[in-house]
């Protein structure tokens, strides 16, 4: 028996994880934005948080560090990690990725999807661009990272996708559904780089960091000063928003460490 009968590889599952994202991206811009129902939920989910003035200040000054440059930063890291691997292979599967992320996210939202009048608006922002620059950076990093880095990577990755998402929509940038589609968008682009690559496999735990990640994110924004619109009365439907979102984040995380090839 060859070391690759052995062990199981990431051809199939990440093939089968493209598959479904693509199924679930299709089916959420379906709803969130042909529908009046899916407008109506997305418009009030985004008005479910506020943020006071220094709440706001510290929220924009966390999208401020997604830019151009900090996905150059991002790949350069990923380059350097790779290469030290001796695997130049997963040096151009994390540009691929990120590029790849990337460049859909703003192919999609600005050429491919159109939000119908429905009476809440017609601007587009489906998926969230700075949601697929951190999202995409995190899988990236999980791509060429060691096995046993990969949980430090992975909370870490829960909580700055988890914040960055978040903050979007506390800023009233984005809707939950554009977090949603932005990890979508990101988890096709990871798992399809995972299925070209393939190699064995190992299972490492990484749900119980991917929950911590994020959920340290929603005791982040809580410190900071972010608050349910309606005080107490909105307390329930602040939280499955912002729940939503984490559990979405963790998700995601999860998913692209699993995929990643572990040789």
């Amino acid at each position: 028996m060859t070391l690759t009968e052995a062990r199981p590889t990431t051809v199939r599952p990440a093939l089968i994880s493209a598959v479904v994202a693509v199924v679930a991206l299709v089916a959420l811009v379906g709803f969130a934005l042909h529908t009046s129902r899916g407008q109506r939920w997305d418009e009030r989910a985004m008005s479910t948080v506020v943020a006071g003035r220094d709440a706001r200040l510290q929220v924009l000054s966390v999208l401020g560090y997604v830019s151009i440059g900090a996905i150059g930063v991002v790949v350069l890291v990923c380059l350097l990690l790779a290469l030290a691997r001796g695997r130049l292979d997963l040096a151009i599967g994390a540009v691929v990725l990120v590029a790849g992320a990337n460049l859909t996210t703003q192919a999609l939202k600005l050429g491919f999807i159109e939000r119908p009048a429905l009476g809440f608006g017609t601007h587009n922002s489906l998926p969230s661009g700075h949601t697929a620059v951190v999202a995409s950076a995190t899988a990236a990093l999980l791509l060429v990272s060691p096995v046993v880095l990969r949980p430090v990577f992975v909370a870490a990755g829960a909580f700055a996708t988890m914040v960055t998402g978040a903050s979007t929509v506390i800023a009233g940038w984005h809707r939950p559904s554009d977090i949603a589609a932005a990890l979508l968008v990101t988890l096709v682009w990871s798992a399809g780089v995972a299925a070209v690559l393939g190699g064995a496999r190992r299972s490492v735990p990484v749900v119980v960091p991917a929950l911590v990640g994020a959920a340290a994110a929603l005791v982040f924004l809580g410190l900071v000063g972010v608050r349910p619109l309606f005080g107490w009365d909105g307390s329930v439907r602040a939280g499955l928003v912002l729940g939503g979102i984490a559990l979405a984040t963790a998700a995601f995380t999860s998913l692209a460490s699993r995929l990643a090839p572990a040789d």
